[in-house]
């Protein structure tokens, strides 16, 4: 990913806090020289490796877990908030153009195929990661006739980290007055996205 140096993001905590907060992913590989993708819920192992590892499961009949399996490079990417940013924002009127403001994640490492006993932990994992919202979470309960169906037509895997990198493109080669003047006109917008954006804005400018 191409991260001009205003824009780079190398903390791994907050890396790791943006993966958590976004964690429906984009699982990248290639199949037969093209890129193929995969859209995964996945769960954050913090404490594996250096840079963590992430863990997931795919349907079988996916090709994908065949080239993970084969030890093929892995590219996850975490997408954030994103909004459009306007010329006429800032105070300058010349040499501007429109731009995207946004954030994003890439994640790189190998995958292995996990057996069946660490694919059960993943799945209680991962139900226990996105039921804990709710006020009654629901529990996944394996029955026999569960494991020989479901663990059957999944494959689950590992991904272990072995780079993180992010892009917090937020206006920071800006001038204060305009940043503030981005902030002010994606907070007034009437889409979530945009105000989501104006807020992260404020936290990089430390006023939140």
């Amino acid at each position: 990913m191409y991260i001009p140096a205003h824009f780079r993001e190398t903390e791994l905590a907050t890396l790791h806090d943006f993966m958590r907060s976004h964690s429906f992913a984009t699982v990248v590989t290639a199949i037969e020289g093209m890129p193929y993708a995969s859209h995964l819920p996945l769960y954050l192992q913090s404490d594996v490796g250096a840079q963590g590892a992430l863990i997931g499961h795919m349907a079988r009949a996916n090709p994908q877990w065949q080239e993970m399996q084969a030890g093929a490079e892995v590219l996850v990417t975490f997408h954030g908030p994103h909004a459009y940013v306007s010329p006429a924002w800032y105070a300058a009127k010349t040499m501007v153009v429109p731009t995207w403001n946004y954030m994003a994640v890439h994640a790189y490492g190998k995958a292995r195929i996990l057996p069946q006993e660490e694919l059960v932990q993943a799945l209680h994992k991962l139900v226990d990661e996105y039921e804990s919202a709710y006020a009654q979470p629901w529990q996944l309960e394996l029955t026999q006739e569960m494991r020989e169906k479901m663990l059957g037509a999944i494959v689950g895997f590992e991904i272990v980290l072995s780079s993180i990198e992010g892009k917090y493109k937020l206006s920071q080669n800006r001038s204060a007055e305009d940043q503030q003047h981005v902030i002010e006109q994606l907070a007034g917008q009437a889409d979530a996205e945009s105000q989501r954006v104006a807020g992260q804005m404020r936290k990089c400018l430390g006023e939140d």
